[in-house]
Order: C-alpha cells, then structure tokens, then sequence
C-alpha cells in the first residue's frame, strides 16, 4: 500500500506529494514542525505537542493553516489511512509560496501544510536492551532554539558526527555548559545524586516529552532541579537519559566512550523509564 501524506487540503500517495520550489520552507527553511508518538492509535501527548506548535507559529508570525480541531482530525486521519496506530505522525507547516525574497511577502499567501504518517518499531520494554551511547559536540546552533523551526541543519551535522562514531545522541555544549541533544533533551543524575536537567530559555526546545515527565516526577514526588549542568558534571554524572517523543525515557550508559557511572542502567534511570512506558501506554496524567 502507498503511503499517504496529507498536502494542503488533500490526501495524496505520497509519491505525488510534491512542494513548490518557491516554497520558503524550501527555500529559507522559513517554517516550524512537530512530531506526535501514537500508540496503539492514540496521540501520545497530542495537547502539548499542538500548543507547542502555535506557539512556534506565533514566534515566526505564521498563520495556522486551520483550528486545532481540524488539526486533529487530519492527523488522525492521516494515520487511519497510512494504517498506522504505532508510530508516528509528523507535521510541517511553511510560510508558503512566494518570489523569493528574504522578507516576509509583501502580498498574503496561504501557509503550505503537510502531514505524514509512518510506523516505527515497538515501544521499547527493556531499559537495558534500549540504552545507548552519546557523544559530545559544539553547541552551533542559531539563538532561538526554543522555536522549533525546520532549520535542522547544525543539529544534523551533529547527528551525523555520533552515527559515525557508534552513538545514537550528541550531547550539545555552549560555553562549557550542556543544552541538549541534537533531537532530545538531556537529563543527568549527578555526583550527588540529584536528579536534574537545564533550565528552559532560548537555548533549548521546551521538550514535550519533558514536561510530561516533570508532570510524572511531581505527581510521584521524586524531587528533581532544573537548572544548568557543566560539561564537567555531565562527565562526572552517575546516569544520564534523554528524553523525546522517539526516545521517551532512553538510558545513555556511554559517553565519548567512557562509562557514564557504572556503565549501566541506574536505579533513577530505570524507575523513570517504567514510569514514562506507564504515561504512554495507560494511565495517563495530566501534563501540569
């Protein structure tokens, strides 16, 4: 069967989904994106993903292309007819078709919207089958990181640098201290045992896995700091873990080849990846 994508305003086989080369999302990279997990045909934390997503619209001053009950629809229907109910729904917005120029149109242009669906593998079960290995890289990406724009390009190189070398993550560091991944949000439990990520500004994508997570943490009771980690307590962490609508909960156990803590799975590690496989596939908390 052939994939599906939605395409401004029709269902198409996804080999005849085609985008105009004076789209700016093409062009500029001039558009923002968002990625929804779905589990057993359930959108996994669909109302932060969609209030991140017009907030993003709102930093860039685009339009949305329809309410978000509308939105919702045609994600799901995006998924019903790709027969996806485990995997995930992916959503680019643009600015849309104009001359090119580097300033907005001068004239009003309808923003260009797409949305695909695909399945991915199985919700992990297994903490220790599912950790992974991390680099660490230079933080070169642009200054609004908080914006969740298609503009990937310093992340994919960074993305790139940890395939090469084994590892399913880089670590990003800015002026010594840790931002996030290329694609996730980074956790540590540090030296003295406290459990811990950075603090949200510019610098970093408000994660919506995140904030479920933090949701999890309070209503469990499980203390946690968000402020900044230096690239020297990173190394010197007892467990790390990333966090992500593709990751969820993922134990990072190597980082730059050396052991992070023991070089296993932590205890803290663990009992959050239970606890976020819980989130998603029942039992679900609201997000505070």
């Amino acid at each position: 069967m052939s994939r599906i994508a939605y395409v401004n305003g029709k269902y198409l086989p996804q080999r005849d989904a085609m985008v105009n080369v004076e789209d700016r999302g093409y062009q500029f990279a001039d558009g923002i994106y968002e990625v929804i997990y779905l589990h057993d045909g359930r959108m996994i934390d669909v109302d932060l993903h969609l209030d991140r997503l017009e907030r993003s619209l709102r930093e860039l001053r685009l339009p949305a292309p329809m309410g978000r009950a509308a939105l919702v629809y045609v994600l799901a229907e995006t998924a019903r007819r790709n027969r996806v109910s485990n995997g995930i729904v992916y959503i680019q917005i643009t600015r849309g078709v104009s001359r090119r120029d580097h300033a907005f149109p001068a004239d009003p242009v309808s923003p260009a919207f797409i949305v695909t669906a695909r399945r991915t593998p199985p919700y992990p079960r297994d903490p220790a089958a599912w950790a992974a290995s991390a680099i660490t890289q230079p933080d070169q990406r642009w200054a609004r990181c908080d914006i969740k724009t298609v503009g990937l390009t310093a992340n994919v190189l960074a993305k790139q640098a940890a395939r090469e070398k084994g590892a399913a993550e880089a670590f990003l560091i800015r002026d010594g201290m840790v931002t996030e991944g290329a694609s996730t949000t980074v956790w540590i439990v540090d030296a003295e045992g406290r459990l811990r990520t950075r603090h949200l500004d510019h610098s970093v994508l408000p994660g919506c896995t995140r904030r479920a997570l933090v949701a999890e943490l309070r209503a469990e009771g499980i203390a946690f700091e968000e402020r900044g980690v230096s690239e020297e307590e990173l190394r010197s962490a007892r467990e790390a873990f990333i966090t992500s609508a593709t990751s969820f909960v993922r134990p990072i156990i190597r980082l730059d080849g050396a052991p992070v803590g023991d070089g296993t799975v932590g205890a803290v590690t663990r009992r959050l990846f239970e606890i976020f496989a819980r989130h998603v596939t029942g039992g679900l908390r609201n997000a505070a």
